[in-house]
């Protein structure tokens, strides 16, 4: 039996869309406002989703409170109210994109979470109610 859990949490973060490698005009054909020099912010959400077999002595896949505490060291505490460009230890020297952003969440937590019985199955980030993205491991 295969039970998929997701935990949600929310936060707040700076960022600017920038290649070091274009100049200023190309920075803003290709990202717009996104490139603004003055930075720009999102409230994102974060949901967490793992696939695993229920303990038998829990019910659980993953205690719940667990995976909240693991986000909270792992994710939100680098990430709540920062700049994502210069304040955040692991997306230093990589594009802030949403895209970037979500595979470097995965690896921030995959190591604490995967075990015999359960894996880490996708992130997903929401950058607006409309936009957001995806990642799965692959």
């Amino acid at each position: 039996m295969k039970i998929y859990i997701t935990r949600k949490v929310h936060f707040n973060a700076a960022h600017k869309l920038w290649n070091p490698n274009w100049d200023e005009t190309k920075n803003q054909e290709v990202f717009g406002p996104c490139s603004n020099v003055n930075w720009h912010g999102h409230n994102y959400v974060l949901e967490v989703t793992i696939v695993g077999t229920p303990n038998p002595n829990t019910g659980y896949v993953m205690d719940l409170k667990e995976l909240k505490e693991l986000l909270d060291i792992k994710i939100l505490s680098k990430v709540d109210h920062k700049n994502l460009n210069l304040d955040v230890d692991f997306m230093q020297g990589k594009l802030t994109s949403s895209e970037n952003f979500a595979f470097e969440i995965w690896h921030q937590i995959v190591r604490e979470i995967n075990s015999d019985t359960r894996k880490l199955y996708a992130v997903k980030l929401f950058e607006t109610e409309r936009n957001f993205v995806e990642y799965r491991g692959e």
